[in-house]
């Protein structure tokens, strides 16, 4: 009877164990699993967020030189008109993260600053330059540079990069739901989103 006894035992002991290791490897697996289908979803979204906008500029250009002291002058002048397309976007393929199985945690770690890229597009009308004082390649550089500078000016003070800056938060608001849904926490820089509006305390952060 003892002999029985010890049997039945040693045999509740064996599958107790046994069942023990299956449920630490589907636990495992199902970790391994939830984290290789996070880091897939922040690859899917790692997409440029873009928003666009178009700018008008009206540039008038002059120079003058002196011939001869300042009795004689050679002047040349231009009316520029600039149209500009001009884009404002987060690279989020270049985001930097990790994902951590042991604490089901992801971590944002920095966020790529913003990509501002001007596409201008130029038209010269009354061209007028003296014999002695042509229109060369550094007066058209010159304009350009003028032109762009001035631009940028106008992008930093419109709504173009307060909206790209919103559709970011959309992307980030994505990362936070899968993780969320999944029982694991999203932090940014060590401060932990606890909701979705949570995401906006991180909007100073990403400024440059």
């Amino acid at each position: 009877m003892r002999k029985f006894v010890a049997g039945v035992l040693i045999t509740l002991a064996i599958v107790f164990i046994v069942r023990s290791c299956n449920n630490d490897k589907e636990d495992k697996s199902i970790l391994e699993e939830n984290s290789m289908l996070i880091q897939q979803e922040i690859t899917n979204v790692s997409k440029l967020v873009v928003t666009e906008g178009h700018f008008a500029e009206v540039y008038n250009y002059k120079d003058s030189k002196e011939l001869f002291g300042p009795l004689l002058r050679a002047e040349k002048k231009a009316l520029v008109v600039v149209n500009a397309n001009v884009t404002v976007a987060y690279d989020l393929s270049k985001i930097e993260f990790e994902v951590d199985q042991a604490t089901k945690m992801v971590k944002i770690n920095s966020i790529p600053e913003a990509e501002i890229n001007l596409n201008p597009d130029f038209e010269y009308y009354d061209v007028t330059a003296d014999y002695l004082n042509q229109f060369d390649a550094t007066d058209y550089n010159k304009i350009k540079k003028t032109v762009k500078a001035s631009l940028m000016k106008k992008v930093e003070a419109s709504a173009l990069r307060t909206n790209a800056e919103n559709r970011l938060i959309s992307e980030l608001q994505k990362f936070y739901i899968l993780t969320n849904s999944m029982g694991w926490k999203l932090t940014y820089q060590e401060q932990t989103i606890e909701s979705l509006e949570g995401l906006q305390a991180i909007r100073p952060a990403i400024l440059p």
